[in-house]
């Protein structure tokens, strides 16, 4: 059994802009730097063995700062990079319902391929570290299409926006991956404050 915790990169100026990102490598900003260090005081509870990141900046400087409260060993892998999106990036949601009503993206990546690499991803995550906590640190749409698949479409994919910052939680057996919780945002002050009279 190996525990998977996904956090998603803190928030980038082209998230707070609409942009779509994909394997454009932007960078944090302030609210993302403090979404990120509030996540790691989240997760030193969690008796985490080692973070593994996307290759990208906005999840590498994510799990940098984490690292710095958990002190334990940090792996780049780019099976967990983003999806590309081909020639939508850095267009905002307008821009692209113009150009690409259907959603489709000229030179994006293919279902296929995003599927094989999550497949590759967590396999190795999963025998490399079995019965251990592992943080993965990756993107929006990419764990998306996990939650996606695992859940057999009930949510992911077209149903669920992840927050920046948010965690998501699997179980990972020999032979089945299991959804324990997804977008968990409680950690984040910017979303503990919204009601407070």
């Amino acid at each position: 059994m190996t525990n998977i915790y996904f956090l998603r990169h803190g928030e980038t100026d082209w998230n707070v802009m609409g942009r779509i990102q994909g394997r454009t490598d932007i960078q944090l900003n302030d609210n993302g730097v403090r979404q990120a260090k509030e996540s790691s005081e989240f997760l030193s509870n969690l008796n985490i063995d080692c973070i593994i990141t996307s290759p990208l900046k906005r999840a590498k400087d994510t799990a940098e700062i984490v690292r710095e409260k958990l002190n334990v060993e940090l792996i780049e892998m780019e099976e967990f990079i983003e999806l590309s999106f081909g020639d939508a990036e850095g267009m905002t949601l307008v821009e692209r319902l113009e150009l690409y009503p259907d959603r489709i993206y000229p030179n994006q990546e293919e279902d296929e391929s995003i599927k094989a690499r999550f497949f590759k991803g967590l396999d190795t995550v999963h025998q490399k570290y079995n019965n251990k906590n592992v943080l993965i640190v990756s993107h929006g749409a990419f764990i998306n299409a996990i939650l996606y698949h695992y859940s057999n479409g009930e949510i992911g994919t077209g149903k669920i926006k992840l927050t920046n910052g948010g965690i998501t939680s699997l179980k990972m057996s020999d032979d089945k991956v299991e959804i324990l919780e997804y977008n968990q945002i409680n950690h984040l002050s910017q979303y503990n404050r919204i009601g407070e009279i």
